[in-house]
């Protein structure tokens, strides 16, 4: 992704945040990050997000997908001898379809099986000041509604960079050139 698309993605998130009425600091909006996943295809595959807190702890973060954007499917693993991410999702703005392990639960899926590798097809659907808990090494996947979406995620320590994507072509961490 060249420096133009980055900044030109942050700035449609930064909208999304205004919709959801979320406020961010100069030095947050300063530090949104955009992954694409190493496959070029942000419309498609991608995530955008600031992290407000990581600590040994706990992790707060406020993510946006744009309309029928994907997280491609992935689990946190154990990291260091510390269990995987715990992390609940709460929809903030627009639907957020949110695919877990577990047994197809509906032949009218509401989000569209993306470009890459997904296995869990356990659809759960969230809107505005809904939530669910997605324990450690559980398969899933989200994507925003025709809206787009803003979720907050609440969780464990994050260590996101050492999920384990089903898709194998996914680099986890952006690389921007200038």
């Amino acid at each position: 992704m060249t420096r133009k698309e980055y900044n030109a993605q942050v700035e449609k998130v930064l909208a999304y945040y205004d919709k959801a009425n979320i406020v961010l600091s100069p030095e947050e909006k300063s530090n949104v990050e955009v992954a694409d996943f190493g496959l070029n295809n942000i419309d498609e595959i991608g995530l955008q997000l600031v992290v407000y807190i990581n600590t040994d702890r706990v992790c707060a973060k406020e993510m946006v997908l744009l309309p029928g954007q994907t997280c491609p499917e992935h689990k946190h693993v154990v990291t260091a001898g510390q269990p995987g991410k715990e992390e609940t999702f709460r929809c903030r703005y627009g639907e957020v379809y949110l695919y877990v392990s577990g047994e197809k639960n509906t032949d009218n899926m509401k989000g569209k099986i993306p470009p890459s590798d997904v296995t869990v097809f356990h659809e759960i659907v969230l809107h505005p000041g809904e939530q669910y808990t997605i324990m450690p090494e559980t398969l899933h996947w989200f994507q925003g509604g025709p809206e787009g979406a803003v979720v907050s995620e609440f969780s464990t320590h994050s260590t996101d960079e050492t999920d384990v994507f089903t898709d194998k072509n996914i680099v986890r961490e952006a690389k921007i050139e200038d």
